[in-house]
């Protein structure tokens, strides 16, 4: 069974957000994770880029497939995890820690998309 944390906002493409002080940290769940199994390569965006909620704003890579990655919430990216481009198998290991992707000063105007833990845990 899939580690889903309580704390987090989750949308129905897997991925997770923690919103503190106005900042989204933003990464893929565990479940995410689990189905793309060995995790190789994480495109990541440019410290700056403007998101829009539910947009693409990278690609995944792992040994079979390639995903993209969707926007939780609209958004300036203020930092990329940058041990991902050495080591992009930190999301395997750690996907709610050390495996974050970005973090983006958060516009949340998509709350009604973004579902809670108990939500997140029905879909999967």
């Amino acid at each position: 069974m899939s580690l889903v944390p309580d704390e987090l906002l989750y949308t129905k493409d897997h991925e997770w957000a923690r919103l503190e002080n106005g900042t989204a940290t933003v990464g893929i769940t565990d479940h995410a994770q689990r189905e793309l199994g060995d995790i190789v390569f994480v495109e990541l965006p440019k410290v700056g880029a403007r998101l829009k909620a539910g947009e693409t704003f990278g690609t995944i890579e792992a040994v079979k497939t390639v995903a993209e990655l969707y926007a939780p919430m609209a958004g300036v990216v203020t930092a990329v995890n940058s041990d991902l481009a050495t080591d992009a198998g930190i999301v395997n290991q750690d996907p709610y820690g050390k495996g974050w992707i970005l973090k983006v000063a958060a516009e949340r105007s998509n709350d009604d998309e973004l579902m809670n833990a108990e939500a997140y845990r029905k879909l999967i």
